[in-house]
């Protein structure tokens, strides 16, 4: 319990393990669940629907970072945790090129997409939404594919859900995705990250 939102203080968070979100409105928590869920690369599962689906979808990354937050924060969606607070923490490590989004997009309109923190090879997916059938579903299968290019890599998604289990996360041990960790933040960043700036 404690602590900020500075970007020091979530970067040293990120590579040990932890993860924050706010408990109420004043209170911030640090979480490193056992089981950790992380998507193995290569992993996502593709049914016949989605991948129908992701014929309709175009993809950009770090062209809007701060809408796509806003849109995982949206107040209207049940267990929101994303305040101003995190919003403002994380548009701050996106600038400094920490931070990424992938955007989906139909029809000129952005209609899913997820962020989350990138270290070398390592990246913590923070949350994701949609507006289109299948486009957050899209946007982890555009994650997926930016991931298997680097050795190593590591995708942590935190918890488990039915949800994420039919994407083909995993769970594994608190140890397990400790010793995965050091090796993916000594990896190189995928280079569509590196690339990718600021929006």
């Amino acid at each position: 319990m404690g602590g900020d939102l500075e970007p020091g203080t979530l970067l040293e968070a990120y590579r040990a393990g932890y993860f924050p979100m706010p408990l109420g409105r004043r209170q911030l928590g640090w979480f490193s669940p056992d089981p950790r869920a992380i998507l193995p690369a290569g992993g996502v599962h593709r049914s016949r629907t989605l991948a129908r689906h992701l014929r309709r979808f175009e993809f950009t990354i770090d062209t809007c970072f701060e809408r796509v937050v806003e849109a995982c924060g949206d107040p209207a969606r049940p267990h929101g945790w994303i305040t101003p607070a995190v919003v403002e923490a994380y548009a701050r490590l996106h600038h400094s090129g920490w931070a990424h989004s992938i955007e989906v997009w139909q029809d000129g309109e952005l209609v899913g997409g997820l962020y989350g923190v990138s270290i070398g090879a390592f990246f913590a997916g923070e949350s994701m939404f949609h507006r289109a059938t299948d486009a957050s579903k899209a946007a982890m299968v555009h994650l997926d594919g930016i991931m298997q290019s680097v050795e190593d890599s590591l995708v942590d998604v935190q918890w488990q859900t039915p949800h994420l289990a039919s994407m083909g996360v995993v769970e594994v041990s608190r140890r397990d995705y400790l010793a995965r960790l050091r090796v993916a933040c000594r990896g190189p960043a995928p280079t569509p990250l590196l690339e990718a700036g600021p929006a």
